[in-house]
């Protein structure tokens, strides 16, 4: 069967609120031909499970990839086969549940003290930029290990690769922006590189260093944790916060131990995947969804859809930290699942939002109506405000 065309979605309409439309193409296209992103949305749980199993057919490498363009040719996303496991492999030892338990849980802790302690006299805050935002970058910052790079650096260069490769538009001023971040990155890994040779360490740099990467790898694995090592854990604090907030009965059950810290990073992930799509290039002939795609053809998988399609979740337009556990697909699979998955797990489930609501037991949204979703190939809040007595 040939894939119904959508001319009538927009960009535009995605960022606003891509929900509605995702909808409505599960229901009636779940493999569709959208103009607007020059690629076919795949949006039902399991043709994006399909999608997932087949590396081969389904391939990271797509041609003309907006990622490619903004990081270079070792994106390691854009990568399959030997060439992506071997720079996963360099950088995966800092990022892997013991390690992130035994070197950075303390560290995520401190960062989190010390920034909660330099608004908590205030009153009132915009948890997005003065506390989910700040928290992200510094943690990355310490993974990776970029001393010098204050979180403000990293925040830039992150929001500027996000922008870049979600730049379906092709807004010159967006490239423009990228080229600059990217070139910042260079310099500071440069800068560091000497002291990592002589002075091993535990981070994501010295690993991929000292398992043989060169300063090219390194740079290109170093932007692709950048670009998605802040939205991620950012937006997840963000949202679950918003979310807990806004649905204070669950917020109760939180702070009386019947629903675990674990279960609202989960269902927040789930509820507002901040990664909402990533690409794939069709390698042959092949049918998926009861559409025949051919080879060349260019895929957007879009698990912010599969993560709440109602063949697999039960009321899934509904925040419930309640709901009976089901996997979701917000740190992706196969090959490719998300090597930031446990860093986030830790740094923000066990972490930022338990600290977060112990510091401020009378948190509450200053504005809830002001607080507005954002975006489709990342998506999150543009602003949390929220008060408390101090």
């Amino acid at each position: 069967m040939t894939a119904s065309v959508v001319p009538e979605i927009t960009l535009a309409g995605l960022a606003e609120d891509p929900y509605p439309i995702y909808r409505q193409l599960r229901d009636s296209a779940p493999v569709a031909w959208v103009p607007a992103a020059n690629r076919f949305l795949v949006t039902r749980y399991d043709d994006v499970m399909a999608v997932e199993r087949d590396q081969r057919v389904f391939s990271s490498v797509e041609r003309d990839s907006l990622m490619t363009r903004a990081i270079g040719p070792l994106a390691l996303l854009r990568m399959d086969g030997e060439a992506h496991q071997r720079l996963r492999k360099a950088a995966e030892t800092p990022v892997k549940p013991r390690a992130v338990k035994t070197e950075w849980l303390p560290k995520f802790r401190r960062n989190t003290e010390e920034l909660i302690a330099g608004f908590a006299d205030r009153g009132e805050a915009d948890l997005l930029t003065d506390f989910a935002a700040p928290l992200a970058a510094t943690n990355l910052g310490t993974l990776l290990g970029l001393p010098h790079a204050t979180a403000a650096d990293i925040l830039e260069w992150s929001q500027a690769v996000i922008e870049a490769c979600g730049n379906y538009a092709d807004d010159p001023a967006v490239w423009a922006r990228n080229d600059r971040a990217m070139a910042a990155v260079d310099a500071a890994i440069t800068e560091i590189l000497p002291h990592l040779r002589d002075h091993p360490d535990s981070s994501v740099i010295s690993a991929m260093l000292h398992a043989g990467l060169d300063p090219d790898e390194i740079c290109a694995t170093v932007k692709f944790f950048i670009g998605g090592g802040v939205n991620e854990p950012r937006d997840v604090l963000s949202v679950a916060a918003y979310a807990l907030l806004a649905h204070p009965d669950q917020l109760e059950d939180v702070r009386t131990g019947r629903t675990p810290w674990k279960a609202v990073f989960e269902e927040a992930v789930r509820w507002v995947s901040p990664i909402g799509m990533y690409p794939r290039q069709v390698t042959e002939d092949v049918e998926l969804g009861g559409v025949t795609l051919h080879a060349g053809d260019r895929l957007g998988v879009v698990i912010a859809s599969a993560n709440r399609d109602e063949r697999h979740f039960d009321r899934p337009d509904a925040f419930d930290t309640r709901r009976e556990v089901r996997p979701h697909l917000a740190f992706g699979g196969g090959p490719h699942f998300c090597l930031g998955t446990w860093v986030a797990r830790t740094s923000i489930g066990e972490v930022g939002l338990p600290t977060l609501f112990e510091r401020f037991p009378d948190l509450s949204l200053a504005d809830p109506d002001a607080v507005r979703m954002t975006g489709w190939v990342f998506r999150g809040p543009v602003s949390v405000p929220v008060t408390w007595h101090h």
